[in-house]
């Protein structure tokens, strides 16, 4: 029996999962890792740990399964995207520890090139918009700070990547250094047009091209890994980030179709065909993935606190004990009681990309009580994506027909109920939560031939539960107008 093995590189842990040919989960390895905040606003994580706790659960998924390496058809890669990395070619070292895609050290440069009069350029040239997420001001920032980053890149010895092309540069002994171009999308560095490195952008923020990986299509012969590594090569065949594996694993393969991953953040994509499209309302234009030389687009809105925020609940609020348990609190009462959470910790994703924006809870009166903030965290996280939904179905000329549900999140019925009255469509959760996982696996499978099509694997996709709005429209734009008012307040 062979099997994919799905590499699912996280914020907050490393993943393995095993598929096999009825795309479902026969092995699991699964590792959390320290998340370090040096100072308010900024997010990092030790490289090689993440490296570390990788290997340990596909090695830990393998065992479960009780297979070997030698059962593993293909490797797929998916990965938080604009996490960066820098280190030496030489030893494998990591310069300084990964800057997360969540960290907002850059954001006062960011404003420097908006008054600069920079960000129209750069959208029309990357589709994406000028905010401390990406990666580009990371990798400014971390060569200001490394001189040792200044001398190796001048001997041609230093290496950049995201995670995914961290991950590779490991699992292939040194001698792969390649990005699938969903990731380099991410970067603020590529071209949306050419899809290659844009010299003008590595100008821009002083990026030597030298030590920037390859970019490649997601699916195919990409790469392999080193027998020190997994006891025998094995070939890497598919990668992407992790919101456009979730959309592959959603089988969102036509034009219109829309998913929403529910994990430490929320992401909103919807498949807008082979030509991308540009966003008048604060949406990123992005690449889903490219199979075969094709590459299809896709419109996306990031909202950057989601699971997190029932995280902190958990973690420094201390009303509940584990984030399962937010679902039987939020359901001791019938709505929020006037409570409203606007979760800016990291500012705000779409539409609004404020980065100064913070967090407030609002509304609470003496009778507020535990459940009732926990009824509005729930609900804090679907009005987000509902702001998302709006601006995606004006950017598109497309109404939102359905919305295709995953991740952890996904599992809470009182935040799905509450997404598919905010939206005032039916949203379908998919059988297998794990999406973005099996999308990788999907993209390294069909390059191997262990399915034969995309056609076989949108007929073998099937839903687990589904939601129908229980509210009318104007219940809705009154839900949106209040939420809005809200938000305007932590902007000012």
């Amino acid at each position: 029996m062979s099997y994919i093995l799905s590499l699912d590189q996280g914020t907050t842990s490393s993943r393995a999962i095993l598929f096999d040919r009825e795309s479902k989960i026969v092995g699991f390895g699964q590792h959390e890792f320290k998340q370090i905040f040096p100072q308010p606003g900024w997010v990092e994580h030790d490289a090689l740990v993440i490296w570390e706790t990788q290997l340990k659960s596909a090695e830990d998924a393998l065992a479960s399964a009780s297979a070997l390496w030698s059962d593993v058809a293909a490797i797929g890669i998916t990965n938080q995207r604009e996490t960066i990395v820098l280190w030496d070619k030489r030893s494998g070292k990591p310069v300084a520890n990964a800057i997360v895609w969540q960290d907002r050290r850059t954001a006062e440069y960011c404003d420097q090139l908006k008054q600069d009069d920079r960000e129209s350029w750069i959208q029309k040239k990357t589709g994406l918009l000028l905010d401390p997420y990406f990666s580009a001001t990371k990798i400014k920032w971390l060569m200001e700070e490394n001189p040792e980053a200044i001398e190796l890149a001048k001997a041609a010895q230093l290496a950049i990547g995201t995670i995914d092309t961290w991950l590779i540069w490991n699992l292939s002994g040194g001698k792969a250094h390649i990005t699938d171009v969903s990731n380099a999308s991410r970067t603020l560095l590529m071209n949306l047009v050419t899809l290659e490195w844009d010299q003008e952008l590595l100008d821009l923020f002083q990026v030597p091209r030298s030590a920037l990986p390859d970019i490649v299509d997601s699916s195919g012969s990409l790469a392999e890994s080193s027998s020190c590594v997994t006891t025998q090569p094995i070939p890497i065949t598919g990668i992407a980030g992790d919101q456009q594996a979730a959309l592959f694993g959603q089988v969102c393969f036509s034009p219109g179709m829309v998913k929403n991953t529910y994990g430490t953040g929320c992401f909103l994509l919807m498949n807008v065909g082979t030509e991308p499209v540009y966003s008048a309302n604060k949406l990123l234009a992005t690449v889903a993935w490219r199979i075969g030389g094709v590459t299809e687009y896709a419109l996306e809105g990031s909202v950057f606190i989601g699971g997190a925020l029932i995280q902190w609940l958990r973690d420094e609020l201390r009303i509940i004990d584990s984030a399962v348990e937010v679902e039987s609190l939020a359901a001791e009462v019938e709505d929020s009681g006037g409570v409203t959470i606007i979760p800016a910790f990291s500012g705000l994703g779409a539409p609004y990309w404020d980065p100064h924006a913070r967090g407030a809870i609002m509304g609470l009166t003496r009778g507020s009580s535990r459940a009732h903030i926990a009824r509005a965290a729930l609900d804090g996280i679907a009005f987000q994506v509902a702001d998302v939904a709006a601006a995606m179905e004006e950017d598109s000329g497309r109404e939102l027909e359905t919305l295709q549900a995953d991740g952890g999140a996904s599992a809470n019925g009182i935040l799905m109920q509450a997404q598919a009255d905010l939206l005032g469509v039916p949203v379908h959760c998919a059988r297998i939560a794990e999406t973005t996982a099996l999308g990788a696996a999907y993209l390294a499978g069909l390059a191997v031939g262990y399915w034969g099509s995309k056609k076989e694997l949108k007929e073998g996709w099937s839903e687990s539960r589904r939601f129908e709005p229980a509210s009318d429209s104007e219940d809705r734009k009154s839900k949106m107008l209040g939420w809005r008012k809200n938000v305007a307040r932590v902007r000012d």
